[in-house]
Parts: structure tokens; sequence; C-alpha cells
């Protein structure tokens, strides 16, 4: 396969669903996965990195749904040097539109000698072995040779050359630990392009890790010594300190176009919407100043910032907020709001529902409305997420009274509909979150652990609704719930059944012990 490259393109490779995914924590079921993959491929991504096939039948079957359901981006599968890896992986990747193999293997003294136990003579015969078998299963192969960054040079450019002769038409040279610097990795890239034979006919990307902040300067400087894609992830999750943030990527080439005449094919549009989605899927708060995405990004408390604002917001912003999806106001909408309005609204916000999802979160609204002062947009995103995150469920949220404070014991009553079928239960416990936990195990049986139990505010103020983060872990399997809800109690109780019902799907099926890989 002959790379056609358009000088100024950067292809966007999004491995929130591989590599981000194995975020301490951050793991998802195939239906998040999904909900991911759609979004990520409306969003304008070149190619999405669905996961790791071999590693467990449920990576296996993201790989393949995902593949089925893709319409434009490229859906990519991991696969070590190993036979069986890429078998898998081609096998996962049999319905896809447009499929691709990135298998991998390390290249760095430290690597090959502590790690995988093999000469440089033995690495090179896999790198050519592996890359050979995986084009014979699909016309697109990517190959990684993982800790570039700290590979010997001339051993480096051989696997290079090996690798494309073997087929490859993407050659990834990932800062694997986030040890490069810039200058370093723009370097490094063009002397590699200089220097291997063939190099012209193949696409050079990135992949960066972030453990010294650098890993979005490393791949922009990347691409500046010659890559042409940018392996990152949303909110830039990922192994350790993460891998470079596609948002901070994508809207750096765009302010500074000046500097960095590249071109993506990313709605930016859609950029908080996405971040809120993966934020809320894997129960990982973004930091409140974190660029782009932030809740602060477009937020000014400094007086002199706000007269500046005032005047021209040139003088304090850089980018406008309606360009990555973020409402111009804050105040948006009130009890005396009727339907209509809140349907535009969330339109506006990115949201679709059909006309029933559309009453129940109208319905919602209008409580939520009676009970704050102020209703403000992160309120309904988590109304609607929150909403949206119930589904199927088999354990259902009705009613509960909580007895709480010093003169105890405390205690809570609770009322579950459970498979359609209403059950009402008192429990007692060392305070009333303890004492809800305990009433629903009551109602439903389990031995299912509390791993996490996690509380933020959405917006400011007494009256901010209070979003909650609950893990529980069972026989090995880990799943996140969450919950919204002005009550921090009330929150607390939607978040354990959120977390119930997913494990409740997880036991129907089975997977093998998890494997995990970085480059």
């Amino acid at each position: 396969m002959t790379i056609i490259q358009e000088p100024n393109r950067v292809i966007i490779f999004d491995t929130t669903l591989r590599d981000g995914e194995q975020s301490p924590g951050a793991a998802m079921n195939l239906e998040e996965k999904l909900r991911i993959a759609e979004a990520l491929d409306q969003f304008g991504v070149d190619v999405i990195e669905a996961g790791f096939p071999i590693s467990s039948n449920g990576d296996f079957e993201a790989v393949t749904e995902i593949s089925k359901l893709v319409k434009n981006a490229t859906v990519c599968g991991l696969a070590r040097a190993g036979m069986k890896d890429i078998d898998r992986a081609g096998e996962a990747l049999k319905h896809a539109k447009r499929g691709r193999i990135h298998t991998f293997l390390s290249t760095s003294p430290v690597h090959m000698k502590h790690k995988l136990n093999m000469t440089p003579e033995q690495v090179l015969g896999a790198v050519v072995a592996s890359v050979t078998r995986a084009r014979d299963l699909v016309e697109d192969v990517e190959w990684s040779g993982e800790d570039a960054t700290r590979t010997e040079f001339d051993f480096l450019c051989r696997c290079i050359e090996a690798a494309i002769k073997a087929g490859a038409s993407t050659i990834n040279l990932p800062d694997t630990v986030g040890y490069a610097t810039p200058q370093e990795y723009a370097e490094m890239f063009r002397k590699v392009i200089a220097r291997v034979p063939g190099a012209d006919t193949v696409r050079f990307s990135t992949h960066c890790h972030n453990d010294l902040g650098l890993a979005v300067a490393n791949s922009l400087a990347g691409v500046i010594g010659g890559a042409r894609q940018i392996e990152c992830s949303i909110n830039g999750i990922g192994e350790r300190a993460g891998n470079a943030a596609l948002e901070e990527i994508v809207m750096a080439m765009k302010v500074r176009h000046d500097a960095m005449p590249f071109d993506t094919n990313i709605d930016t549009s859609q950029i908080a919407r996405i971040s809120k989605l993966v934020s809320s899927t894997i129960a990982f708060p973004v930091q409140y100043n974190k660029a782009i995405v932030g809740k602060n990004a477009f937020a000014h408390e400094s007086g002199i910032h706000q007269d500046g604002m005032l005047k021209n917001a040139e003088t304090y912003e850089i980018m406008r907020p309606e360009d990555v999806g973020v409402a111009k106001s804050s105040l948006v909408l009130g009890k005396l709001s009727g339907r209509h309005a809140f349907r535009e609204k969330l339109s506006a916000m990115g949201y679709e529902l059909g006309a029933n999802a559309l009453q129940d979160a109208f319905e919602r609204f209008k409580a939520l409305a009676d009970k704050k002062r102020h209703v403000f947009d992160e309120d309904i995103v988590a109304l609607v997420d929150d909403e949206m995150a119930r589904g199927q469920d088999r354990l259902r949220f009705e009613n509960m009274r909580v007895v709480a404070g010093t003169f105890g014991p405390q205690s809570a009553e609770m009322e579950l509909s459970i498979d359609g079928e209403i059950r009402v239960g008192l429990a007692r416990g060392d305070g009333p979150v303890d004492a809800i936990f305990n009433a629903i195990r009551g109602l439903y049986p389990h031995e299912a652990s509390l791993q996490l139990y996690q509380v933020h505010a959405v917006t400011e103020g007494t009256d901010a609704q209070a979003e909650v983060s609950v893990r529980l872990e069972e026989n090995g399997k880990s799943v996140t719930g969450r919950g919204a809800d002005t009550d921090t109690l009330v929150a607390s109780a939607k978040a354990y059944l959120n977390a119930l019902n997913k494990l409740l799907v997880k036991r129907q099926k089975t997977a093998p012990e998890a494997m995990s890989a970085t480059h």
C-alpha cells in the first residue's frame, strides 16, 4: 500500500479506546465503547484504535462491533509481534470498511534485554515476520518501534527499513516513556526520513506520553520534523501520566496555523461534547484549568480581565468558545422555560433525544429548576447524561428516606424497582451513605466490593448538583457507576445502582485475564 500524502494534512489517530482505557480505573463496557466510537467517527477522527483483540474476549468483541459500526474512520486493532496476536486482530477487523493492524515490538536496548530477552537480530527478524503476516491479512499495516526515543539510531533505521520492505504503510516512532524533548523528537524524524530507503513511500507517526508534561509539544514537534500522523486521546487519558491530548493538538494547529500550517479533518465544534462524553463514561473529571476543555478554560474572574473582555474578547481569549463547542452563557434556562426552549438548548449542546426521552429529560429539568436558583449548562449535561446512563436497567431507584446526624443511628429506608417489582427495605450503617449502600445490598444481595466513592459538585453554590462516582469490583471485574442529583445522598444511591446494573451485564460475559500494552 503506497501512501499518497497531502503535504500539510495530518492524520488524527485516536487511541482513547485502547491506550486510554489502560488508565487505571478507566475500563469501559461494550455499550460505552460503541457510543464513544460512534462519536469519534462523527468527530472526524481518521483512525480509531478500537482495542487489543488478543487481550480478552471483551476487547475482541469491541473491535469486531466497532468495525461493523464505524462508517468513515479506519478501525485499527493492536497486536504484538506474535502470529496469534496478528491473526486475532485480523479476525476482529474482517467486518471493517477500512481496517488496520497495528503491530509493535520494542527496539531499545533496555527493552530488548530486560523485557523481551531478545538479541537485535532476533528483533529484526520478528519485525519482518510480523509485518509480513499482518500484510497478508489487511492492506493497511502500521508498525511501531516501542521505546523508539531510547533506541540506538542505526538499529532503529534498520528496523524501519525492514518494516517498510515487509509492507508497512505507517511507521510509528513512539516516545513510550515520555523521555524526549521537542527538539530531540523533531530531529529524530528528520534524520530517519532522510536516511531510510523508502521513507518517502510511507507515513510517519508520533505517539507521545506525558510523563514530563511534553506529550503535546513533542507530538507537534514530530509533525514539524516530518511526521503526518499523530496518535492521541480525548482529554489526554492513557498509561501513567497519559497521552497527548487530541483537543490540545488540534486547536494548537488551528489557532497557530501561521507557525504550524497543518490541517486535520476534526470538527472542532464537537470538542467539548466528546470531552464530556469520555469524562463521564469513565468517571475521570477534567481538571478545571485543563487547556481547551477545562471548566475555567473560557472563564474570567479578574477585574482587569473582565474589563478587557467587555471591550474586546481578543484581549484575553485566543480562540472563541463556540469554536470548541462551549456555550457563550452559563446561565441559560430556568423553571419558567418551556419544552421548546429546552429542546432547542439540548440541540445546541449536541443532544438529539427521541420524544419519550425528551419528555423524561424535561420533567427532570423542571424538577431540578424548582430546587435550584440557577440552572447552568453543566447541570443540563449532568441531567441528560444521567438519564441516558440508566438505559434498560434492571435495578431502578424509586424513593428513599435517610436518617443522619450525631443522634444516630444512621439509617436508610429504600424503595427500589427490581425487574419491575417494587421492593422496600430498611438498613443501618456507619453514616448515611453506608446505610444507603447496606439498604441496596439488603434488597438485592450481592458480593461486589466498593473500590471507589467520589463526589464533586457540578456547579457552584449550596444548591449545586452533586455528581457521584462509585466503582464496584466482583470476581476481578470492575465497573464505574455515576449518579447526579441536588441531593448528594440520592446521587450516591443512583451511582451505586448504576454500577450494579453494569455488573449484571458483565456477569453474562466471560473474558480471560486482561493484558495491557504501551508503546
